[in-house]
Formats: C-alpha cells, structure tokens, sequence
C-alpha cells in the first residue's frame, strides 16, 4: 500500500470531486489523477502503473472489473458558421453529405474549426475541447457512450474498496 493511489481517466471525466473527498478520508495516501487516452489507460491498469481508471465504453470481463457509472449524450462539433448551429439538435441524416473526422481529441477539433469537416464525439470531450470558433450539437440518434469505474481483478489493494465507496456515494462510515 506505499506509494499514491493511481487513478487514470479519460478526456471528459472529471474525477476531481472524488479527488477532494479522498483527501478528506485518506489523508496519509495520496492520490493520483492521470489523465490519459483510453488506450494508454488500459495500459497502465495492466502493466500496473495505474490502480483504476475512468474508461469509456469498457465492460467487465476475465482480465477486468468494471462499475458502469453514467452514459454520455453523443453531439457533432461543428464550425460557429456551419449550417448546423441553427439547430437545437440534430439527427444523423442531417449530416448526410458532410465529412466526418475520425478522432476525438483537440486535433481534432482544430481540423473542425479549420472548416475540414465536422466531428462526432461525447459532449463532455466536446466540452473539454471547447474553443470560440466550433458549436455542439447533441445528435437524438447516434449511440451514446458510457463512463465506467475499471481495475484489475488481479488488484489486491484495499484502497481499491475506499475508491469504489466514494464514487458510489457512501458515506465514511456506511458499509457495502
């Protein structure tokens, strides 16, 4: 148990008023916050270097656990004068005809401004790569995605229990 807590979590998670509670009922182990991309967090969660991550659309499975905690509404990200800022929100078929971007990251986004096409993505990364020159979207039928709490089965750490309980919402004394 030395060492800090490491909690990896992808662009648009937002650990940090776990990260405050932690502080308030672990103040002799520290935590860490790591953000990464989704791949890179896997990685860590596997070689070790990283306890849990916050993960989009992972389930549990033979090598993992995994608390799936909320889903996420999908929404395109657009250059401020592209036709699609005159909606509230859109369907897919509003987009026929328009290049869509692989990708998810602030890359990505300077290509939408840049008017090289528009970007499908979560609206909390929309958020976190929000700029002054593109608008979102929400988009009623493209698939959502979803945040989930995930660490190793082969995790023997019991800070992993304390974690869980703060994202979970109990209190300091409640039990499982």
């Amino acid at each position: 148990m030395s060492g800090p807590f490491v909690v990896a979590f992808v662009p648009g998670a937002t650990p940090g008023k776990w990260e405050r509670v932690w502080r308030d009922r672990m103040p002799r182990s520290p935590l860490e916050l790591r953000p990464l991309p989704q791949d890179e967090a896997l990685s860590a969660l596997r070689d070790g270097s990283a306890h849990m991550a916050l993960l989009r659309d992972v389930t549990a499975d033979d090598e993992l656990h995994a608390i799936p905690l909320y889903r996420e509404r999908p929404v395109v990200v657009a250059p401020k004068d592209h036709p699609v800022a005159a909606f509230d929100e859109l369907a897919l078929a509003d987009l026929d005809g328009e290049t869509i971007l692989e990708g998810q990251g602030a890359d990505t986004v300077e290509l939408v401004a840049a008017n090289v096409g528009l970007a499908l993505m979560p609206m909390s990364v929309a958020r976190a790569h929000s700029r002054r020159d593109v608008i979102a979207r929400p988009v009623t039928d493209a698939p959502d995605s979803g945040i989930a709490l995930v660490w190793p089965r082969a995790l023997d750490d019991s800070r992993t229990d304390v974690f869980i309980g703060i994202v979970r919402g109990r209190t300091q004394n409640s039990s499982r």
